[in-house]
Parts: C-alpha cells; structure tokens; sequence
C-alpha cells in the first residue's frame, strides 16, 4: 500500500547538504502500479513529478516542490535469467543490497562505481561509473527497462523493444519517466587483485597510457599541493581470495581514509594554512598493500566524509594535458584543497547522454569537504575541462547548459526530440532540466 504525506513541513535534502527541496507531497508507491496512479493523479493536480533515490546527486536533478516520488518499497530481484544471464531488480533496490544479492547467487556486475548506497535507478540514470579499461559505467550493462510515462503508461525498452527509447533511457536524467526495473547483464562472481600504492604524480602522467593499457580497471588519487599520488589495480585473479584482514581494514578503511580524514578536514576547515602540510602527510598515510576479493568488496569503499564534488569527462587523450594544467593552476593560485583529486577511465560506450558517448573517456573529479567554499576551486577547474571538451557528470556540480551540450553531445538533439514525445507536457521538469536539456 502506497503511503502519501503533504509535504508542507517536508523538507528534502541531498546527501552533500548543498540542495534543499519542499515537496507539495511525497508519495511512497509499494507496487508500479501505485506509481503510475502517482503520476496521473500529479498530472490532474498540475504538479511535476520528481523521483528521488538516496540523494547521492549533488546538483538538483531530482529537487522538486511538486510530488516527489520516494522509490524504496519498490526493492529487492524480480528475476534471474541464467541462460541469459540477466537479472531484473526493482528500481528503488540500493546498490548495496544488490550486490550481496548477486553474490549470494553466485553472480557478479561486470564493473561499478566506488559507493553503493545509491539506488540502482538513481546510480544509472546520473551516469554512475567505477573505472574499466573494456568494461564501462553500470547503465552500460542495462539490458532492459521499464518506466512509467508522463500519461502514466508502463513502456518496456531494451536494443530490440523500444530501442530509441532504451538508447537514451539507460542514463534518462529523470526526464523520459520514472523507471521502475531494470534489467542488467550479469556474469558468473569473479575474483579481483587489487594492488593499491603509492606513486610520484610526474611517473604516473609519464606512464598512464602503459598503466591504462596494462590493468583491467586503474585509478589514481592525486593529492593537490604534493607530488603524490595514490594508484590503485584491480585485475581479475583465478585465486586464492585473500581478503584484507579485519583490522588493517579497520585501520586503512575506516580509520586513516574516514575517521582521520574528518579530522584533518576539520582543522583544514578552521586553519586553510595547515592544508598544504595535511596533505603531505595524508598522501603518506596510506602504504602499498594487495589483497583479492569478490568485485564489490574490492571495487567499493565506505565514504563517511561528507564532501560536495565537481567531475568531468574529457577525451582520454587529453587527460594528461587536463591534469597538467590543473596542477599550475592550483599551484599558482591561493586555493587551499583538502580532499584528493580523483582520476578513471571508461570506454566509449552507445548511450545517447553518456559522458562516455562515443569516444573514449577519463574522468577527473574534484572535491571539497562539505561546509568549505568550493566556489573558486570549481570555477577554476571546470574553466580547464571545458577547454577540453569535458562532459560533467550529470549528478555532480557544473555550470553547463544546454547550448554546451548541444557542442560536446552528437546526439543532444535525438534525446530533446524523445523527450518532447515522451513528455510533451513537461510532467517531469524541474529547474536543473530545464537548464540542461532546455525548455
């Protein structure tokens, strides 16, 4: 049974503390069908309709002061397929129970960011992506969907059933529906090294390609005011599993990357001088170490620092280059930045509003820790991604409209011209849409 609350005294806020919603009500539908009767009943009332996950997003992509639509009693597996190697979860399943789900039976997603508290359907449809030499972002695995239009129809779409629709609706940024299953490909659970250590910045932008090239899925942290860096490989591995034991888990997960961490973010926050000397000593902290484990547990790690986070995509060829002129200009100006730079990489992928669409990416993100003026960093940064053609991440913060992603999307125009047949009415809208798709 759905349960629906006036939203009067509702305030809604994203993880990150920067986006605050009040939602005329709230709607949590226990069945698709509830949802679609949600959505009709927001139409005949003249609301929008906004679905909301775990507030993972750091821009107002799911804000509304219309009905919002809160998707967890949609939860849990509605089908394995083991000849076709799929499994169809309800949309408002979190990652995390997702994947202990899959474990359990023996199966595994090919790749996957590095939280998982999100839900499935508010991971996929921001573009939520881990790091993969051949494997790409989790909506790149989608086989299937399914969502509720703006007329409150239930419409299916994979590459054979719909494919227009399936081609944009992996990553739909909330605009085409609310989707209320998905279908991902899986495979048999597999067994992943992970080599983690630290590495001079200079070598590792000397060496990227050959590391890129080497490893099944590479990353790097790159603390800013050090030459330091932190890299991490993960490779599949026939075995033995030789998980990181409990208290140098405890000790580097929880201890040095969350619990001390804080710390260091608090005096940073009171004393921005200290900042530079903190970061030497962070990016020192943390030593080289192995370990192998099944995919989540080797790809994920607990985030208990609240920060707010810019990322771009930008053509893996320019990543060099892009971190180059990151670095001088952090250098040369008065920033003092507390939290690492994050580097990835994804393939070219087929999904019309993918940062990865057509063209080979990296990603660099940028953080500030939650409560600091990010403002000047940010500006600053994006100023390089975009002279590069970067594609922010859709749930990260960015100043980009659509003018500029009719540039550095080919297919801008397919998903706008499915969108007005999908939603002419605009049910789905809200100010975040409206700057990046247009009115």
């Amino acid at each position: 049974m759905s349960t629906t609350t006036s939203g009067r005294n509702g305030t809604w806020r994203n993880w990150g503390g920067n986006v605050v919603a009040r939602p005329a009500r709230e709607v949590t539908p226990a069945s698709v069908e509830e949802l679609a009767a949600a959505v009709r009943r927001a139409a005949e009332d003249g609301l929008k309709v906004k679905a909301v996950g775990t507030g993972h997003s750091f821009t107002a992509i799911a804000a509304t002061d219309g009905v919002l639509i809160r998707p967890h009693l949609l939860t849990g597996i509605r089908d394995i397929d083991r000849e076709a190697m799929t499994v169809t979860v309800e949309a408002g399943t979190p990652l995390k129970r997702l994947n202990v789900a899959l474990a359990r039976e023996g199966l595994s997603l090919t790749n996957m960011g590095d939280i998982m508290e999100q839900t499935v359907s508010g991971a996929t449809s921001t573009g939520t992506h881990g790091t993969g030499r051949e494997s790409a972002s989790i909506a790149a695995q989608i086989k299937g969907l399914e969502l509720v239009t703006a007329d409150g129809s239930v419409l299916t779409c994979s590459a054979k059933e719909n494919p227009e629709v399936f081609a944009a609706a992996r990553i739909g940024l909330g605009a085409l529906g609310v989707v209320t299953a998905i279908t991902f490909a899986v495979e048999p659970v597999f067994l992943l090294a992970a080599r983690e250590e630290p590495m001079p910045f200079d070598r590792v932008l000397a060496e990227f390609d050959q590391l890129w090239a080497e490893n099944e899925h590479f990353e790097f942290y790159w603390f800013p005011h050090t030459g330091n860096t932190n890299t991490k490989r993960n490779n599949r591995s026939a075995g033995p599993e030789k998980p990181i034991g409990q208290l140098s888990g405890w000790f580097e997960d929880e201890f040095l990357s969350n619990g001390l961490f804080q710390a260091a973010n608090w005096v940073g926050r009171a004393a921005p001088a200290t900042i530079p000397a903190i970061a030497r000593i962070s990016s020192r902290a943390l030593s080289a170490r192995t370990y192998t484990d099944v995919p989540y547990k080797v790809y994920t790690s607990p985030r208990r620092v609240r920060f707010v986070e810019m990322e771009y995509a930008v053509p893996r060829e320019a990543l060099v280059d892009t971190l180059r002129e990151l670095r001088a200009m952090v250098d040369r100006s008065d920033l003092r930045i507390s939290f690492p730079v994050e580097v990835r990489t994804a393939p070219a992928d087929d999904i019309t509003l993918s940062t990865a669409s057509g063209r080979d990416s990296a990603y660099v993100a940028v953080h500030m820790f939650k409560g600091t003026p990010y403002q000047a960093y940010f500006t600053a940064a994006e100023r390089i991604f975009t002279a590069h053609e970067g594609r922010p991440h859709w749930g990260k913060v960015h100043t980009r409209d659509a003018a500029y992603f009719t540039e550095v999307y080919p297919r801008f125009g397919e998903f706008t011209a499915l969108r007005d047949r999908l939603d002419p009415d605009r049910l789905f809208q809200n100010d975040y849409l409206r700057r990046v798709l247009g009115a």
